[in-house]
């Protein structure tokens, strides 16, 4: 199954853990794909310093930490 968001991060990141928190507050976690950027060179020089970073797939809009449910909500895909 296709996941609508990504939530880039890494391991043993407590902004990381913070944002998954609110994923799962604005009802959205089973819908999240979470990718360590620890491992791949080009995802790291992507968001090193801005993760976490909540990505929607279809739109490819990308909210930046910090992030809230309210922000989440506007970067929903409309049904």
């Amino acid at each position: 199954m296709t996941k609508v968001y990504t939530l880039y991060g890494t391991d043993c990141c407590h902004l990381c853990e913070l944002a998954e928190q609110v994923c799962i507050s604005a009802g959205i976690m089973a819908c999240v794909e979470k990718i360590d950027i620890a491992n791949d060179e080009q995802l790291v020089d992507l968001y090193g310093v801005k993760i976490p970073v909540l990505k929607n797939n279809s739109t490819q809009q990308e909210l930046n930490w910090p992030f809230d449910a309210q922000m989440i909500s506007q970067i929903k895909p409309k049904l």
